[in-house]
């Protein structure tokens, strides 16, 4: 008898690939669910602003010059620019300067307050062109995103677009795109979101920011799981490569794929972000797991490495 139903399995795949690793990431691609949006035509080109170089920044922007967009960069830290410059992009001196003459902007930053204070606090907001699209591609959460829509100029509309994949499957076009905001102005920027991977339209403002919430919480109580599961083979004294493979035959086959992947860069910092964006929302309702996944995570050894570390024997993390 097969340990999990054909559903479960189904499940626990696509969740595997909310921060894929190469592996898995075909697989989502291939699934239905995932496919709302076309293709872009040839010669949908667009005068792009990127605010924010960071690792996915930087991989998103790669793909946007490989496509033929013509895009200008800005970073906090300007020297984050540089590889990007030197593939084609133009570097601005502040985020004003950067979204004057854009036909779309793009923020890939690491929180609610990162994005506010580059587009608003900044003064890039007033320097738009009106009708210009903003696409915020970062983790904010839907409250930061509605937040957002009312700190713009009238006529500017918001899309929030964050995304699942890593940096990798960002230059291949191989990302899924989570699209909250206006059919119309969705539509309009559809091309250009499809260029990065597979779009799933999610629904009105905030929608995308919130499907994201979902996804995120299952991978990071689900490599969280995995790694309890571990601690227990410790303790009992089953070799952790058995427990890994019959991990991976059950129900959480695709947590364990996730949670043992060595080519995928989600930081523990971030994850324990994103788990306090869920656990904001919820307030004081039970949520046992996630509660416990947002502690292991702030007390991380190691912030800025993967959460797939969190699986790690104990006493060995600092390998």
């Amino acid at each position: 008898m097969e340990p999990c139903s054909a559903t479960a399995r189904k499940t626990w795949s696509v969740l595997s690939c909310i921060v894929p690793c190469s592996r898995s990431m075909a697989a989502m691609h291939n699934s239905r669910w995932w496919h709302d949006s076309p293709r872009p035509s040839v010669g949908d080109m667009f005068e792009i602003a990127l605010l924010g170089t960071g690792t996915m920044g930087t991989a998103i922007g790669r793909r946007l010059l490989a496509t033929g967009h013509r895009l200008t960069v800005w970073n906090r830290t300007s020297a984050r620019t540089a590889p990007l410059a030197d593939a084609g992009a133009r570097a601005a001196g502040s985020p004003a300067e950067a979204v004057r003459d854009a036909d779309v902007v793009i923020t890939m930053l690491t929180d609610a307050v990162a994005v506010r204070h580059t587009l608003v606090d900044s003064g890039a907001a007033l320097a738009l062109r009106p009708g210009t699209p903003v696409i915020d591609m970062s983790t904010i959460g839907p409250r930061a995103v509605a937040e957002l829509a009312t700190l713009l100029p009238a006529g500017v509309p918001l899309v929030d677009a964050p995304v699942a994949g890593s940096a990798g499957a960002a230059e291949t076009g191989q990302l899924v795109v989570l699209a909250g905001g206006e059919e119309a102005v969705v539509e309009r920027i559809a091309s250009l979101l499809a260029t990065l991977g597979t779009v799933r339209r999610c629904g009105g403002s905030g929608r995308g920011a919130a499907l994201k919430l979902v996804l995120n919480t299952a991978l990071i109580t689900a490599v969280t799981a995995v790694a309890d599961a571990l601690t227990v083979a410790d303790a009992v004294g089953v070799d952790r490569r058995t427990a890994i493979d019959a991990l991976g035959t059950g129900p959480l086959g695709g947590a364990v794929t996730r949670a043992t992947a060595t080519d995928a860069a989600f930081a523990a910092a971030l994850a324990a972000k994103d788990a306090r964006l869920a656990l904001d929302v919820l307030g004081d309702a039970p949520a046992p797991l996630l509660r416990a996944a947002a502690s292991a995570l702030a007390t991380a050894r190691h912030p800025q490495h993967d959460i797939a570390r969190l699986t790690d024997a104990a006493g060995s993390e600092e390998k």
